[in-house]
């Protein structure tokens, strides 16, 4: 599928460019692509420099806090929960601590980092699924959670629009954290559906109630302010809950007597060899994407897609925001590469941006992590997975414009 998608970048941008050459008599289009593809290759070499320091200090401190015991705590805490939602799991299985801390490395937004994690957890369920070649519900149930992205702290794509020069990387926390919410809801209802799952059960209403009272009240004191005042307690809100989550993953560390700096390093050093495996795949997409921007090939179809929604009536600013939504179902890097474009030729704060920007933290790759999680432990039968997943998605990309219009518009 990604072989697919990147060499139809490149085929898509020549055709693009024979058009602009011999229609157009536009001979300097093919200087400005191979132009484009020297630029993204220095460009992938300077955000990798900043995301091989994000990844190993939150791997880092992740660590810390597993050997601290907080994820087993946060296993004992969802326990009641996943028994309910999964119920062929036992009770103390390996996979529901493996789940935690896949969950919590999305919830992080250390993306790549939570991929291995999961894969462990798909083993893990693997071995408890009595169809080995047909998905099981608590492996569907998983794996759309993973396709929603549940991110309370997208630190990733805070390291993204500090690299593109952005004065306030955290100023898409809020609008990420409510889109997420929704597609995690949304995904979560959809498989309930289909697996008739007793949402009604007094734990699951527990926590769903207590989740959507707290979303509420928090989303009724969000109404009342200004978008101004939206994105300057976003702002706060991202770099005090950055902070604060830092600091007591340390004192409880510390409180655990685990030794925080040899743990710190011990974790770091898996999120170096993390860092440093992304950077063919970071060059191949963003090269791909500028040749695609430089041919013309890109505002051709976005043009077309401007003109289908002005004729609705409706605004076309987040229409430059779409080429990240419509990838991210099928390549995590590609969508990446055009949220960094996105902002190299819009501005790191344009509201096209901030959408690409909360869309990316928001969704997930549907297509990859099925291919991947699936594949790993031979499930060839998906069953609803693919249709759940892509709804969370669909989901997500409409929450993330909604919410970007009445932070940003």
């Amino acid at each position: 599928m990604l072989n697919g998608l990147w060499l139809g970048f490149f085929i898509v941008a020549a055709i693009s460019a024979l058009g602009r050459w011999l229609i157009g008599d536009d001979a300097g289009v093919f200087a400005a692509m191979v132009e484009s593809l020297f630029a993204m290759a220095k460009l992938s070499v300077e955000v990798m420099i900043l995301l091989f320091g994000t990844l190993t200090l939150w791997l880092g401190i992740l660590r810390i806090a597993e050997k601290a015991g907080l994820v087993e705590k946060l296993a004992y805490i969802l326990g009641p929960l996943f028994r309910r939602l999964m119920p062929e799991v036992p009770a103390g299985h390996p996979a529901l601590g493996l789940i935690t801390l896949n969950f919590a490395a999305n919830g992080l937004g250390l993306d790549n980092a939570a991929t291995p994690i999961g894969l462990k957890a798909m083993r893990a369920l693997q071995e408890l699924n009595p169809r080995p070649e047909t998905a099981s519900n608590a492996q569907i149930l998983f794996l759309v959670l993973n396709a929603s992205s549940l991110t309370l702290l997208p630190v990733t794509i805070f390291m993204y629009r500090a690299q593109q020069g952005a004065p306030d990387p955290t100023l898409v926390f809020l609008p990420i954290l409510l889109a997420t919410s929704v597609s995690s809801l949304i995904g979560l209802l959809s498989v309930s559906f289909m697996q008739r799952l007793k949402l009604w059960d007094p734990v699951v209403l527990a926590w769903l109630g207590g989740g959507a009272l707290l979303l509420g009240g928090f989303m009724s004191i969000l109404v009342t302010l200004s978008a101004t005042a939206l994105a300057a307690l976003s702002s706060l809100l991202g770099n005090l809950v950055l902070f604060g989550l830092i600091l007591m993953f340390l004192i409880f560390g510390a409180f655990k007597r685990v030794p925080v700096y040899e743990t710190f390093v011990e974790g770091a050093k898996e999120g170096f060899e993390v860092a440093k495996n992304l950077l063919p795949y970071l060059v191949a997409m963003l090269c791909a994407v500028g040749v695609l921007r430089a041919s013309g090939a890109l505002e051709i179809i976005l043009d077309g897609v401007r003109h289908a929604i002005a004729w609705l009536g409706w605004d076309t600013r987040f229409v430059d925001a779409l080429p990240t939504a419509l990838v991210k179902p099928f390549s995590g890097s590609a969508a990446r590469a055009m949220l960094i474009e996105t902002m190299q030729a819009k501005g790191v704060d344009s509201f096209p941006a901030l959408i690409a920007a909360t869309v990316q933290g928001s969704t997930e790759t549907t297509f990859y992590v099925l291919a991947v999680y699936f594949g790993s432990v031979g499930i060839q039968r998906a069953r609803h997975a693919v249709g759940c997943a892509l709804l969370a998605d669909g989901a997500g990309v409409i929450a993330s414009i909604l919410v970007c219009y009445w932070f940003f518009g």
